[in-house]
């Protein structure tokens, strides 16, 4: 398996293919925006809908790095969960899922475009996208956490 195959390999399992974890996309299938709004107590803790607005501020920045595009929402890491805005409005949910999924599959576009070559000489972008990668099944990890807390996480998984 080459460096290319090995990346697309992770990304698949990380975003939509289900391996020895359920991938992210799974994660979030099926739940409404007030199960993704919802919060377990504490300070510390986040909803799902903050999770995925985090996981998708980092997605849609690398995209567009590759794209070539100027990216201009400089965000910290603490802003990221804000990137959408929250709401109990099902089609603003929908919206956001759609854009992860989007830029889930452009990424999985442009990574299947690069040569060995291309990554090879791009070190700094393979190395940030097993970090991207890596960083998606941690979250997925929290939100199928917040998804059993709430009882929303199916039980034949």
């Amino acid at each position: 398996m080459n460096r290319k195959e090995m990346l697309l390999n992770v990304l698949d399992k990380t975003y939509d293919k289900e391996s020895w974890f359920a991938p992210l996309k799974d994660s979030i299938e099926g739940i409404t925006a007030g199960q993704a709004s919802w919060k377990p107590s504490g300070d510390a803790t986040k909803s799902i809908w903050e999770n995925v607005n985090h996981l998708l501020y980092y997605k849609e920045r690398i995209v567009a790095n590759l794209e070539g595009r100027e990216w201009t929402q400089n965000l910290d890491g603490d802003q990221t969960f804000s990137f959408t805005e929250q709401s109990n409005e099902e089609n603003e949910w929908k919206k956001v899922v759609e854009r992860l999924d989007n830029s889930s599959c452009r990424l999985r576009q442009l990574l299947s475009n690069m040569t060995d070559e291309d990554l090879k000489r791009d070190s700094f972008f393979e190395l940030k996208l097993m970090d991207l990668l890596l960083h998606d099944a941690y979250h997925t990890g929290q939100i199928i956490q917040i998804r059993k807390m709430q009882g929303s996480w199916p039980s034949h998984r």
